[in-house]
Parts: structure tokens; sequence; C-alpha cells
């Protein structure tokens, strides 16, 4: 069945599936080409549209461009620079950089422009001095891009959003990372900023750190330790208590039920997580008092520990 949900991504206009599709893992995990097109056309089969990937994800870009660079009209494509793009670069963030990874992203895509183009976690002091934002807004004024914005968290997202050259920011916003559904989303919901929750299921904070794949047994692990504090079971949440297959639908649904928020970047190698996102998208929302919960368990786990790290990570 087709991802019926769509929406627009704010003042850019381009229509975007409320599921994307976050390419991330395919690069980290070395998956290989083969699997990486089967589960991208299953996607664009069944109407998820919108493809992240970035300069910094390895492999990824290629893989995209290989597998589904001939269906390039069926997608809405976003890419990022900056952050691990070149390390040829003394400084990622200069407007050569910059340029030069919009130009290697786009041979790597088989594309003639990006549709949104992110500076990849660069500090708010890097916005402020400008030089890497001009950069992707002349890429985007020479054709190579539609739109420029931000990827990135907390105080530096804020200060982006309010921008006039940023039209798109990714922000962490899961139920394990609830900071910017405070701040970003409610700075890019006042300035018609499209928003792309990234780390939409919080790397499935429920699984123990040694059950995750490669590099993600330590990414994930902040967000297992904030999932523990919670202390919120699928039966707390009125589920019927199978953890392992409820777990990744609340958590979904979690990200989508937040005004602001466009989409969410599932990220997967797996051509059955990627059928049963798309099953889960077209479900019903998640029940407001479930939300609410989620909501309460945040943060009365964030106040009583002051002194941990409950911002959004980056």
């Amino acid at each position: 069945m087709p991802a019926k949900q769509q929406t627009t991504l704010g003042k850019t206009e381009l229509s975007v599936s409320r599921l994307g599709y976050g390419a991330a893992p395919i690069g980290f995990l070395e998956t290989e080409v083969a699997e990486v097109g089967r589960v991208l056309n299953y996607l664009l089969d069944h109407g998820v549209n919108l493809i992240d990937t970035a300069a910094a994800y390895r492999g990824s870009e290629e893989a995209i461009g290989k597998t589904i660079g001939e269906r390039r009209d069926d997608y809405v494509l976003v890419s990022k620079c900056g952050m691990g793009a070149d390390p040829s670069f003394d400084d990622p963030w200069s407007a050569e950089a910059v340029t030069a990874t919009v130009d290697r992203s786009l041979s790597r895509l088989k594309t003639d422009h990006l549709d949104v183009c992110l500076l990849h976690s660069c500090g708010r002091d890097v916005l402020g001095k400008g030089e890497a934002l001009g950069a992707l807004a002349a890429a985007r004024d020479a054709g190579k891009l539609r739109f420029a914005g931000y990827s990135g968290d907390n105080d530096a997202a804020v200060y982006a959003a309010g921008l006039d050259d940023v039209a798109v920011i990714e922000t962490s916003v899961n139920l394990c990372d609830q900071a910017n559904l405070a701040t970003t989303v409610p700075a890019c919901v006042r300035h018609d900023v499209g928003v792309i929750a990234k780390r939409p299921i919080a790397n499935a904070a429920w699984k123990s750190p040694d059950q995750q794949r490669g590099m993600y047994q330590n990414y994930a692990s902040e967000y297992h330790r904030r999932f523990n504090a919670m202390g919120v079971t699928p039966r707390d949440l009125g589920y019927s208590g199978h953890p392992e297959v409820e777990w990744p639908e609340i958590a979904l649904k979690f990200t989508l039920a937040h005004e602001g928020v466009h989409t969410a970047i599932c990220g997967t190698t797996s051509l059955d997580n990627a059928e049963s996102n798309v099953a889960v998208a077209n479900q019903n929302p998640l029940r407001e008092e479930v939300v609410a919960k989620l909501r309460e368990a945040f943060a009365a786990a964030r106040d009583a520990d002051p002194d941990g790290d409950w911002a959004g990570r980056t």
C-alpha cells in the first residue's frame, strides 16, 4: 500500500511524504549496492519521496546515484556539506569547501541539482560568520540546488531558523530527544521553515547496545540511557506488551505527532524494516494521551537528572 500522507515542506512548497528515508546506515554499515537498490526502489514505489543523505555518509551518495539516479524525478533529494565532507580542506566551512562538496555530491548522486542542501552540524559561530551559508546561497542561485538549510540542534538551529537563506532545518526529534520540540520546531513554525526530523525512532533505543550493528553500538548508547531513565513500557501506553514490535510504531508515530514536523527520515538497510515503516506511516496517528505520557516521562527523567545531558543530539 502506498504511503498516503504528504505535506508541504514549509516555505519551499516541495510536496514531501511524511515518511522519508535517511541514508546514513547504508553508508556507515557498508550496505551492498544491490540491497540499497531493493530498499530505495521499494520506498519510491510505495510513495516515500524524500531521500536524505550527506557527503559525510561514506558511500551513501554513490549508492543512491547508482540505484535510483535514473528515477530522479520521483524524489526530493536532500544532502549535506561541511562536517566530515572532505579532509583535504583545512576549513570545511569555507566557501571553497562548501562549493566543492556540492559539486562532488551532484556527481556522486548523478543529478544536475539537489532539492535541498544543508550545512551539516556547524556551530552558531559558523552560521553567524555567513561564509558557509553564503556559499550555499550562491550554489542555489547558480541552479545547483533549489533550497539551502541547516542540519543541527539546540541554539544553533533556533538561530538558523531566523536566517533569510535557510528554508529547511533537519533536527533531532524523537521520544528520547524532545528538547527541540520546545525550541527549534516552534522557531521553524514562526519562520515557515521546513522541518525534517532526524533519528525519528531514537536509533531503536529500547535495544541494548550489543544488539546494535557497527558504529551504532556506541552511537545509540545515549538514547538507550535516556530510554531506561524514562521507564515507560508499551503496556503503560495501552499496548499489548510486545516491545520489539510496538516500540518502532510508537516511536515513529510520536515523532510525526507534532505540529511543525513535516517529515521523519527513517534509515534502514533492511527491506523488511522499510515495509514496516511504510505500514506504520499509513496507520492512524498516535493517540494524544500516549503522546502526552511520553512527553511527561521525558520531562520527569530530565528533571530527576539535572546534571545529565538531555539536549538535542547533534
